[in-house]
């Protein structure tokens, strides 16, 4: 269902024109897109996921099950991006957690937890060089122990 939509150029504008609507699987379509989009679009800019963070702000007072599930993903997803959009995600969760409803604490609670956690943060974590890295320590023992020639 997906996949199909998420490869054309109206993916992005959907979310937004979907977020107006109240149906339940209307409005979970629309954020699991925006979590599939978190997912799969590689080219996206950080800024057009930032840019849906107020419709994921709106849609998590929303009670409904599958609608609050899908906003958690989309957070989620977006989340583990790269390391900018892990921080922006936790600083959003943190504004969801204030907002007076159920789900909203839920969603941001459960968020906040995986953006937080040693996997996530490690898998955002900068790459070392694959040749380098294992023998870092025992070419820095080695440039200890040279001489220095004066």
């Amino acid at each position: 269902m997906y996949a199909p939509l998420r490869k054309t150029p109206l993916a992005w504008k959907k979310i937004i024109d979907w977020s107006e609507r109240e149906e339940e699987y209307v409005k979970r379509v629309e954020f699991a897109l925006a979590a599939c989009l978190g997912w799969h679009d590689k080219t996206a800019a950080d800024e057009k996921f930032i840019d849906l963070f107020p419709v994921l702000k709106r849609g998590a007072t929303d009670e409904r099950s599958f609608v609050k599930k899908a906003v958690n993903w989309a957070l989620r997803n977006i989340g583990k991006r790269n390391q900018n959009l892990n921080r922006a995600v936790i600083r959003a969760a943190r504004d969801i957690q204030k907002i007076d409803s159920k789900a909203a604490r839920w969603i941001a609670s459960d968020a906040i937890r995986e953006m937080e956690s040693a996997a996530v943060q490690k898998r955002l974590a900068p790459k070392t060089s694959a040749c380098l890295g294992p023998r870092l320590p025992e070419l820095e023992r080695k440039k200890k122990r040279e001489p220095k020639n004066a």
